[in-house]
């Protein structure tokens, strides 16, 4: 009896001795900073992806509604509009459609390059071609009955502009006619769309998303216990046989 009880201290020592050893961290609780690099990280994804959704989304809504967005990269419709804004085109498909007054864009004649001006005139001009006989006089064009073929022209005018357009353009050359204005979206667009733009957009999410995924590989491995780590259980098996 004096022998059993000299040896229960001893008992009771290795016990708490091995609930010490035993006892882990708590998991999950990792320090503030680390919570705040992972916050702009996500901060980083999402803004960025959103930017990227929504320079692919306008456009497209544009395009299902039959509709174009064109950017403004002159001040000759100034101040109906200026450099830097973003027109809606629509597609025009008979004259009956065009008026005095309207804004189209076009290309001019012998040009492929846009211009955005308006309407001041309307008429319909003889369609003319090259003489068989001197390619460099131009003759017009006649139907089976010999009359002349006539086709719609405009004459176009920049609000900005002191004189009309020097050439008259035919219908066929008529891109759209300008139905809203959206003041600075030319450059955003015009942006967006350029390799800098999309560059800034995926770049910084691409990075953040890898560098999440490095953390969580690395929290992972420190929160994983020792390979050669025992469980509770043996300490306690050693305290019932010296007890029994």
């Amino acid at each position: 009896m004096t022998r059993a009880r000299r040896q229960t201290p001893t008992v009771e020592r290795r016990r708490v001795e091995n609930r010490r050893r035993t006892r882990r961290p708590r998991e999950g609780a990792r320090p503030w900073w680390l919570r705040g690099v992972t916050a702009v990280l996500w901060t980083v994804v999402v803004v960025c992806g959103l930017a990227y959704a929504t320079s692919l989304a306008v456009p497209l809504w544009f395009q299902v509604h039959q509709q174009r967005l064109l950017v403004v990269t002159s001040g000759s419709m100034a101040p109906t509009f200026k450099a830097g804004d973003a027109v809606v085109l629509r597609r025009i498909t008979d004259p009956s459609q065009l008026k005095v007054g309207q804004v189209v864009s076009f290309w001019p004649v012998g040009s492929q390059s846009l211009v955005t001006h308006r309407v001041v005139e309307l008429h319909m001009l003889p369609q003319l071609e090259a003489d068989r006989v001197d390619p460099t006089r131009s003759v017009p064009v006649l139907d089976d009955a010999g009359e002349q073929v006539e086709n719609p022209y405009i004459v176009t005018k920049g609000d900005a502009n002191p004189e009309r357009d020097p050439n008259a353009t035919p219908l066929t050359r008529v891109r759209g006619v300008v139905l809203a204005v959206h003041q600075g979206w030319g450059w955003v667009l015009q942006w967006a769309g350029s390799a800098r733009g999309r560059a800034v957009m995926l770049v910084p999410p691409l990075l953040s998303l890898a560098t999440l995924e490095i953390m969580a590989v690395v929290g992972a491995r420190r929160r994983r216990p020792p390979a050669d780590s025992r469980p509770a259980d043996d300490g306690r098996a050693f305290d019932d046989l010296l007890l029994d």
